[in-house]
């Protein structure tokens, strides 16, 4: 990847206009090493020779442009791979992206993939990548990249994207920017893994439509951690349908992109909503690495100012920390009585224009126990306006680590909106080693997004479901059941009756109240098929007659339960296998309170799951109520995952509900999808 990404000469093989802009480009952003246009009827290319063949080429590219059509992309990357270039750039689309409207397509992409034999290329379908660190640009298109000696990384799997991150005016210092297209030898991990290794990147944006090789991914993950440097993704994909599945609540809760979440949260990889929330975060990164947490300080001339920031650092999940008596006594002497001292600070305009009371002050608000301490202030159009004062804020607010009890807390300048943080004021920021954010909202998920704390250990490696089964059957609950008794998880004493009679007999012998519940439904209490509570043997008649199923299940009624909980496992490629933990029971789907997690899991990720779930108060014991027994609930999730662990050819194992009470936490239904024996 060395040569490829870092190309000493680079070869341009095609005629059009986009090859011609390669040429452009490299000499644009100062490109010193030898460009080859390769064309066989052109003399020359935007002022460079020409040669007519990729074999005549003086020696072996380290990074060659393919910008022919499809079906001749094939012949000129067995060229380039026979000739030992460094790596290729595969322009052309019409490969596995479009075997849906080309029958041809992916047949032609493994055509290229052994073409290219060990050489790494990125695409097909792809711009390619410009490396603004050392001045190549494999790149058909305007950019807006300049050149820097030390930034940030950025991988897409969109060129358009990429080509708008470029483009951006908010100081973000952007070394390098790739795309992958179709991944199809060269991948989104491998290519990240690459620029983390350049001691000159200092953290590694990823805008990710789809997880390819997880192992790959892992990788990466963990060259970033043993370098120090950190990772931030926008994950995409949330409205997929793709893998809803009819027969489980839990494949409906948690498809695929909340596994793809799981993943960055279990490799400690930043996330964010947004490609503003994206650069913003790589500014921090850039600027001052992972915070220390989400506790910062907010100091502005506007009490509305102030009411903004709070409001967004609430959605974010950033936390305003009260005053400590340091604070109070420092910003008391800056400020005077007039001014109400909180957190956020207004701190007034009534000092405004005062350079050394604005250092003061914001000396003053600086505390060791802080993550970051921020400044809140929009500069005016400078086409319209003088700036001179708000340029002496900035002076202020740099001067401000001079003899304060905190000179190494980062320091942020936040503009309520983007449109008030020039490119300029945001250099300047740089200049002085304070982050310039863009905009509230943004800013707050940046700041929470970098709150994220580093991974001090390696997580275990996921495990491998193995191959989907072709065929899968559907376990009666009875089966089921028994299967997760024999790995712990406590279960309702029921029996397997064939009919109204015998379920009568039943129930007299478990005593009442029971349950009845009509087998061979997947769905059981939309069918109707459930009956609770029965208390007498006319209760049971009648609703057996009512169901009027082939055969029943009698179970003893569990009462007193606190919360009633779903736990599911399921396949999901390629993550391995999801762990869905959230409310269950009938209300599963309306709820829609669950978190996602990735086997394996801890007992201690266990507990800290059902700590984020919105039903979690209910559970410890809500407004001096007895709360679940939480081990018993610990101890069901991990036989669960033992239980999955140990049986060959499962799809998904799912409890709904979980009667969690507070004693002990019994699986009153479940429901074992495999593959067919």
């Amino acid at each position: 990847m060395e040569r490829l990404l870092r190309p000493q000469s680079i070869a341009v093989v095609g005629g059009g206009s986009w090859c011609a802009n390669i040429v452009r480009e490299c000499r644009k952003i100062g490109f010193t090493g030898p460009i080859w246009p390769v064309h066989p009827s052109k003399d020359q290319i935007e002022g460079v020779k020409a040669y007519p063949s990729v074999q005549s080429l003086p020696f072996p590219p380290d990074a060659a442009f393919v910008g022919v059509n499809r079906e001749a992309t094939i012949p000129v990357v067995a060229a380039l791979a026979q000739m030992k270039a460094g790596g290729a750039v595969c322009f052309a689309a019409g490969f596995s992206e479009a075997a849906a409207e080309l029958p041809d397509g992916a047949d032609l992409q493994q055509r290229l993939i052994a073409a290219a034999a060990e050489m790494p290329f990125l695409g097909p379908n792809c711009y390619g990548f410009i490396n603004a660190l050392d001045g190549a640009a494999l790149w058909p298109d305007q950019h807006g990249a300049v050149r820097i000696d030390r930034g940030v990384a950025i991988i897409t799997q969109s060129s358009n994207i990429a080509i708008n991150l470029t483009m951006q005016r908010r100081g973000v210092p952007v070394g390098y920017v790739v795309t992958v297209g179709n991944q199809a030898r060269t991948g989104l991990p491998e290519v990240g893994e690459a620029l983390l290794r350049d001691p000159r990147v200092t953290a590694l944006g990823l805008h990710i439509e789809g997880i390819g090789n997880l192992t790959a991914f892992e990788a990466m993950a963990a060259t970033a951690r043993r370098l120090g440097k950190r990772i931030v993704a926008l994950k995409v994909g949330a409205s997929e349908q793709a893998r809803v599945a009819t027969v489980s609540h839990t494949a409906s809760l948690a498809g695929s992109d909340a596994a793809g979440r799981a993943l960055l949260g279990r490799l400690g990889i930043s996330q964010v909503s947004s490609l503003s929330a994206l650069l913003e975060t790589l500014k921090i990164f850039h600027v001052a690495g992972s915070l220390s947490g989400a506790r910062i300080a907010s100091m502005s001339c506007s009490g509305g100012e102030a009411s903004l920031i709070a409001d967004a650092g609430l959605a974010a999940g950033v936390e305003f920390p009260p005053l400590g008596p340091e604070q109070r006594r420092a910003l008391g002497q800056a400020l005077g009585p007039r001014v109400a001292l909180s957190n956020p600070l207004d701190y007034n305009t009534y000092i405004w224009g005062d350079s050394d009371a604005l250092t003061d002050c914001f000396r003053a608000m600086a505390d060791p126990e802080l993550a970051m301490s921020c400044v809140v202030l929009d500069f005016p159009r400078p086409d319209r306006c003088a700036t001179q004062e708000w340029d002496r804020v900035l002076g202020a607010f740099a001067a401000s680590r001079h003899g304060s009890r905190a000179p190494d807390l980062p320091l942020a300048l936040i503009s309520s909106i983007p449109d008030t943080m020039s490119e300029e004021v945001a250099l300047c920021c740089l200049a002085h080693n304070i982050v310039p954010l863009c905009g509230i909202p943004e800013a707050m998920e940046a700041i929470a997004a970098a709150a994220l704390p580093s991974l001090r250990n390696a997580p275990d490696p996921l495990w491998d479901p193995g191959p989907d089964p072709v065929a899968e059957e559907l376990l009666p609950e009875a089966e089921a059941k028994a299967q997760l008794a024999a790995h712990g998880i406590r279960t309702p004493v029921s029996c397997r009756v064939n009919g109204a009679h015998e379920a009568v007999s039943v129930a007299r012998e478990l005593g009442f109240p029971v349950v009845l519940k009509g087998e061979g439904f997947a769905h059981k209490t939309e069918a109707g098929a459930v009956a609770i509570n029965l208390r007498s043997a006319e209760d049971v008649q009648e609703a057996a007659t009512r169901i009027n199923a082939a055969s029943y299940l009698v179970e003893e009624m569990v009462t007193g339960a606190v919360a009633e909980l779903i736990i599911g496992i399921t396949r999901d490629r390629p993550h391995g296998w999801m762990l869905t933990l959230g409310a269950g029971g009938v209300l599963t789907e309306l709820l829609q309170d669950s978190v996602s997690l990735l086997l394996p899991v801890s007992a201690e990720e266990v507990e800290g799951a059902l700590h984020r779930l919105r039903i979690w108060p209910l559970l410890d014991g809500w407004r001096g109520g007895q709360g679940a027994d939480i081990g018993s609930i610990i101890a069901a999730v991990m036989a669960l995952q033992s239980y999955v662990r140990a049986t060959s050819g499962l799809i998904e194992a799912e409890i709904n509900p979980l009667i969690c009470r507070t004693g002990d936490a019994v699986a009153v239904d479940a429901l074992i999808r495999r593959g067919k024996q």
